[in-house]
Parts: C-alpha cells; structure tokens; sequence
C-alpha cells in the first residue's frame, strides 16, 4: 500500500509551521495509523532527518492524547474512534493524507503534531472535584443512586480529554468538554455540594483560557469518540443560569 503523506511540522512554538511531503511504500492495511507514523520516523532517522513528533500514550484509544487531524478531521474519518484506532484500511492505496494538529488559540502548537492541551487541566482542577472523605473505598450501596441518573453520569464521564471538539468547532469551544465534566458530577449526590460554585468557576476558567462561544452546530459531538452528546451542553447552561440566579 502506498500512501503520500503531507504533514504539518513546526520546529517550536514560536517558529513558523509548514507541510512537508513524505511518502510510504509497501505500507499493510492492518497498520494502525500511529504504526505508519512510526514507520515514516524510522526512515527518518535512518536517512538523518529529524522525525515527526506526535503525541501518544496507550494506543488503545483510552487517553486521546494521539489526537491529530485527518484530512480536516480530528481523529479521522471514521466515528467513534481515536486516532491510534485508525487503521490505513480506512484510506485507498495511493491516497494523500493531511495531518496537523488541533487548531486552537488555546491549544498553542509545541511541535509539529503536539499541542499544549494544558488548558483542559486548568478547566478540571477550577471545579472538577467532589469534597468526599479520604482514605478506604466507602462502601459501594451507602448511597443509593438511581440508575438512570447513574448512566447518565457514566455517559458524561466517558469523556477522555482529547480536545477533538475543539479541534472541529469553527469557534474552538471547549462547552461540550466542559459540559460532560459539569454533567458527570451534577448527576450524582456526591456532586451536589459544589454544584453552584463548580460550574462558575468552570466556565470562568473555560472562558479565561481563550475558547470561543458555543454555536450549536454540533460538529463536536460528530467527532468525539467517545460519542458524548449534545445534551451536556445543554445541562451546562441550565447548571450555570440556575448558578447565576441562586
């Protein structure tokens, strides 16, 4: 399988960015897509050249940190998945691929593929947290929960981080990512107590990272791959006027 390869590379941060064209032969379509960029980066280094860094970690589309875009969109064309899912399968023998990072003023390129994704971390620690007891596991029936409130907390937790939403908003907003981790905790009673002040003080701290406004296109939704829908975006703003008016 040949593929040609027009990927965007970026010495550092304040340097500026370009494409450069690379091409792969003799490539198995079972290869995942991380596996043809490793292969890409051996040739690389053998010919002497700096190699293209990307960002990754499990490679089983747990953590989201593979994120890039493909062909204009985060993570690929195929729904539901990570990059590091992707296989070459999804593209045709002698296909060229467009890759480059999340674009996004608050998610600022610090090398070729690798985005400072730091941004959703500040998100998470203004109000993603529940004051609970430390120390052994309580235990699991002491508070009762109903079910569906529980799915519905799982559902929102599913959320992995990866910035894909981001990536694909016209306006790079964070809501929906902000939206499942203010879902995930509203559902449940142990994340009731901090209920008024977290979202705030989230939105506050999405709103001072530089993420634009929501538009409701859904393009969001459409690309993440854990499928977190639209609805926490709308339980966001009912968290947030029902903030502002208590």
């Amino acid at each position: 399988m040949r593929i040609k390869l027009e990927i965007w590379r970026q010495d550092a941060a304040e340097t500026p960015g370009r494409f450069e064209t690379y091409r792969l032969d003799g490539l198995s379509p079972d290869m995942s897509f991380l596996d043809m960029l490793d292969a890409l980066n051996a040739d690389l280094a053998a010919a002497g050249h700096r190699t293209v860094v990307f960002d990754h970690d499990c490679r089983e589309g747990i953590c989201g940190q593979c994120g890039v875009v493909i062909n204009g969109r985060p993570h690929g064309p195929t729904r539901g998945r990570t990059t590091c899912q992707l296989h070459l399968r999804a593209f045709h023998d002698g296909d060229t691929i467009v890759v480059e990072p999340w674009r996004a003023r608050a998610f600022p390129v610090v090398c070729d593929l690798v985005v400072d994704r730091t941004a959703f971390d500040r998100i998470v620690a203004a109000g993603g947290y529940v004051s609970v007891n430390t120390g052994s596991a309580p235990d699991a029936g002491a508070i009762p929960i109903p079910r569906e409130d529980a799915e519905r907390a799982f559902d929102a937790a599913a959320c992995i981080g990866c910035g894909a939403c981001v990536a694909a908003c016209d306006n790079a907003s964070a809501v929906l990512f902000t939206g499942a981790k203010v879902s995930h905790l509203a559902a449940v009673p142990q994340g009731r107590v901090e209920r008024t002040r977290r979202v705030l003080d989230m939105v506050a701290a999405m709103d001072g990272e530089g993420f634009g406004a929501c538009g409701m296109i859904e393009d969001c939704s459409a690309v993440c791959p854990k499928d977190i829908g639209i609805e926490n975006i709308a339980q966001l703003n009912a968290e947030y006027l029902r903030a502002k008016l208590s």
